[in-house]
Order: C-alpha cells, then structure tokens, then sequence
C-alpha cells in the first residue's frame, strides 16, 4: 500500500472529505515544522484550501491536534487490547502486542510523531483525556507482562519499568524509521519482538 493510500485509511471515519484533507494536511505539517511553528494558514494551504475554510471544521489548531492525537491514541490502545485478549502464553501475547505495536508506528511514522511527540500542545482538558488513553497502554501492557511473572515465563523484578521501556522502544520507532530503509515495518516488529522477550527474561522459544 502506498503513502497516499495509507494516509487515505488512516482517516478514513473522519468526514466529510474537508475535514480529512485539513487532517491529512496538518499531520504533514505538524510532522515536518512541529505544532508550534505551524500556522492554520501552512495547514490550509496544504489541503488546498483557504484559511476561512479551515474554520468551518475546526476552530483552532488545536483542535486539528486534538483530533489526530485522539484517532491515533485509539488506534494504538486496540491494538494492544487485542493482543492482550488474544488467545496464547504471555510470550506469544507480548510478541504479538509489540510486533503489532511497532508496525504501526512504522507504517505510520508520520502521523505517530504527530500522535507521540505533540502531546504536550493539547490544552488541559483535552490533554487529561489522551493521558488517560496513554495509560490504559501502559495498563494492558502491564497486564500481558503480569500474567507471564504470574506463570513464572518471565523474570521481571520491576513489572512498571518494564512496561515503560517496552513502550518507550516501540514509539521511539516513529522517530527514525525511513520507508526508504533497510527493514520493512515487519521486519523491524519482528526484531523489537525478540528484543522484548530478551528484556522480560523469556528463555523459550517463539
């Protein structure tokens, strides 16, 4: 699937076409000057469209910000929810949430810097809001990590801090990953897989 493709499924709920093309719009200015040094007029003139029109669907960057910050902290909660109620041991139900985890951020290196990075612009209310979303990752995480200390498949004197670094390695993923790279999205979700394993003492075989 190529970039454009990509973008287009990304936001494919947000309607009407305006509001997904500011989006679209925003998520590459954001990515490229950071929120800060953006303007809503960069933004409207991105999506082809003028600083007026930007208005009708949001009234301030900051809301742009909100919108992709809350699709993105979804997207990535279910993906980790969904290999936490997986079907598996601990180990194939860690791997999984990590591969799954870093490929999205590899796919989506843009819009996760955006989603990862930004954070702090949001303002207050909206900002409680991503926090909360941020830690039930960390809670089902935490909870895959838990069941393996339970059944005695890892070795984990510190359940938290494992859990901080293991996501801390997949979202860092965004910041350096090149499509034009060696590794394809897979493969690096692969190789953080069996470095996890390797973090939570896991001695078996995946």
């Amino acid at each position: 699937m190529g970039a454009e493709a990509k973008r287009a499924e990304e936001w494919a709920d947000i309607t009407p076409d305006a509001a997904r093309r500011l989006v679209t719009a925003a998520v590459q200015a954001f990515a490229e000057r950071g929120y800060h040094a953006t303007t809503t007029r960069d933004i409207a003139g991105r999506a082809g469209m003028s600083p007026a029109a930007l208005y009708i669907h949001y009234k301030t960057k900051e809301e742009l910000l909100y919108q992709i910050s809350g699709v993105g902290h979804r997207l990535a909660l279910d993906i980790l929810r969904r290999a936490r109620e997986g079907g598996g041991s601990p180990a194939e139900r860690l791997a999984e949430a990590v591969r799954s985890f870093v490929r999205w951020h590899a796919e989506h290196h843009t819009t996760a810097r955006v989603v990862q990075y930004e954070l702090g612009a949001l303002g207050e209310e909206h900002h409680e809001e991503i926090v909360g979303l941020r830690r039930a990752s960390d809670a089902a995480v935490r909870a895959i990590i838990e069941d393996g200390v339970a059944t005695g498949d890892f070795d984990v004197p510190d359940v938290r801090g494992t859990t901080l670094a293991v996501l801390s390695l997949c979202i860092d993923v965004a910041r350096w990953f090149n499509a034009d790279g060696k590794r394809t999205p897979d493969e690096v979700g692969e190789l953080y897989a069996g470095l996890v394993l390797r973090m939570v003492g896991y001695a078996g075989q995946e």
